[in-house]
């Protein structure tokens, strides 16, 4: 896939953990976790957005495009 999840990077930039991101996002750390890890094909853009507000970033932060070989 072109799209490479980057919520990791940008947790670990800002210290936060799994479990104190899900409660300030209000979703569970399975999903948030299968985020974290890019095992997923898709994400609200409520999810984004609520992520977006709470680690005080841009989606272009999360969300990096790459050329398939």
């Amino acid at each position: 896939m072109a799209i490479i999840l980057r919520l990791d990077r940008v947790m670990a930039d800002r210290k936060m953990s799994l479990n104190e991101l899900s409660e300030k996002v209000g979703i569970s750390n399975v999903n948030l976790s299968k985020l974290k890890t890019g095992k997923v094909s898709a994400i609200r853009f409520s999810t984004l957005n609520a992520i977006c507000t709470v680690l005080h970033c841009q989606p272009g932060d999360i969300l990096e495009f790459t050329e398939d070989a």
